[in-house]
């Protein structure tokens, strides 16, 4: 027996059908479908639209660039007063 049981189940699906009536639960499931359906065609419009940038001569605009760099520490001098 976990936190949520059947019974709890049964008591939450009594309160919501009480509180938004049965008329409201049917439309419900369409009103997401619908969001949902909007959700993956503008997602997918835009995977569609965003293609790389090309300049005339056919290449890219931003080239990645590789900087050579080499670390080192840095000691400072303790100083005695």
């Amino acid at each position: 027996m976990g936190i949520f049981d059947w019974k709890h189940w049964l008591v939450i699906l009594i309160v919501v059908i009480l509180l938004f009536g049965t008329k409201r639960l049917k439309t419900l499931g369409s009103d997401l479908g619908e969001t949902i359906k909007g959700f993956r065609k503008a997602m997918n419009t835009e995977e569609g639209e965003t293609k790389p940038a090309e300049s005339p001569a056919g290449e890219t605009l931003h080239k990645p660039q590789t900087i050579d760099a080499q670390a080192q520490k840095v000691e400072t001098p303790v100083r005695k007063d």
